[in-house]
């Protein structure tokens, strides 16, 4: 079976049920609706929905010593299919997010970077040769992406050197935060040589890299090139989600892609790829949280699962979608959402190799 990672951003995401108002005047009392307690960040998000499609997770994170922190510890050791392999740090308090999103809104964060501001990449130095390693989001791991990134690219270059398919995730950059101010273009392009997978949101690269994304919101031309990019770059694939659009595939030459490590069954079908996948209409939208790690998530498992990149890109939408509907992304899940991915394996070996 593939031994799997996910590394990096680990929270508790908690979001009251709002029914309105849009504004929050000062001096005022609002009637809210339950709290949802739930993991949250990529570990949680990413980590969760392979553990939902199937398969074993070890979660790898610093967090608090504190109350926050033991209730993170006992929800992920509760998931089915979760591992928790968590640093406690002393004296530091757990990272949180108070997400606050309204019908007719997009959602907001308020968010605490507490102890994931010390992971820096030495708490996966235990994991036993991992077939996958996926890590995100370095914008909100400072000690990681110190020094122009040097620990990122350090820990993705001892990953490789192991054997594993690294994959890296991002996150729209604070520019107030104590990562705001870093060069993100040496960060990025310094490390993407190690990079095998990569999978941002048009709006990480566009915060990251305002001056190669240029003004607006780039058209689908402009997301090509940012793939194209980020492939020059060093990285074996990019997967560019652009929200109602879709995904874009691009995959780098056949000897780029042979560098690729264990977990990337059937490499070959990635060469050269370039490809959109639209996603699926959905009648019902109950939230936007998490849609992007679920996205990821989906394209680990077809990667793992030797999948081509297009029914790749097809999960990977099917699994945002099932986020977005309310649900989480099971088999089950996505067999409804579209019969054609019917019949996901629950185990993978790591040599897999789907023909469609």
């Amino acid at each position: 079976m593939s031994r799997i990672v996910v590394a990096g951003h680990l929270c508790v995401d908690l979001t009251p049920r709002l029914a309105g108002p849009e504004h929050i005047d000062p001096g005022h009392l609002f009637e809210v609706g339950p709290l949802s307690v739930r993991l949250g960040g990529c570990v949680g998000n990413t980590g969760g929905d392979l553990a939902g499609l199937g398969l074993p997770v070890d979660v790898v994170a610093a967090v608090g010593d504190d109350d926050l922190g033991e209730l993170l510890r006992r929800t992920v050791s509760r998931r089915t299919g979760m591992t928790p392999v968590l640093r406690s740090v002393p004296g530091s308090r757990t990272s949180y997010s108070l997400v606050f999103e309204t019908p007719s809104t997009d959602r907001t964060f308020w968010h605490h970077v507490g102890s994931n501001a010390l992971f820096d990449g030495t708490e996966l130095r235990d994991t036993n040769d991992p077939d996958l390693v996926h890590v995100g989001y370095p914008s909100l791991l400072p000690a990681l992406v110190a020094e122009g990134g040097a620990r990122l690219r350090e820990m993705l270059r001892q990953l490789r050197a192991r054997g594993a398919t690294t994959s890296l995730d991002l996150a729209v950059i604070d520019r107030g935060s104590p990562t705001g101010s870093l060069d993100w273009q040496e960060v990025l392009r310094g490390s993407m040589d190690q990079v095998d997978v990569v999978t941002p949101s048009v709006d990480d690269l566009v915060s990251a890299l305002p001056e190669q994304a240029g003004p607006g919101v780039p058209d689908d031309a402009g997301v090509e090139r940012l793939a194209e990019m980020l492939l020059d770059w060093g990285a074996a694939v990019a997967a560019v989600t652009a929200g109602p659009r879709g995904v874009f595939l691009r995959g780098a030459g056949r000897a780029r892609l042979r560098a690729a490590g264990r977990g990337f069954s059937n490499a070959y079908s990635w060469a050269d790829a370039r490809q959109w996948v639209r996603p699926y209409v959905l009648e019902r939208v109950a939230t936007t949280t998490g849609a992007g790690d679920a996205a990821t998530a989906g394209m680990l498992y077809g990667i793992l699962a030797g999948m081509s990149p297009g029914r790749t890109g097809s999960l990977a939408m099917a699994c945002s979608a099932a986020v977005v509907s309310g649900r989480r992304p099971t088999p089950a899940v996505i067999a409804s959402i579209d019969r054609d991915l019917a019949g996901l394996p629950a185990r993978l070996t790591g040599h897999e190799k789907d023909p469609r």
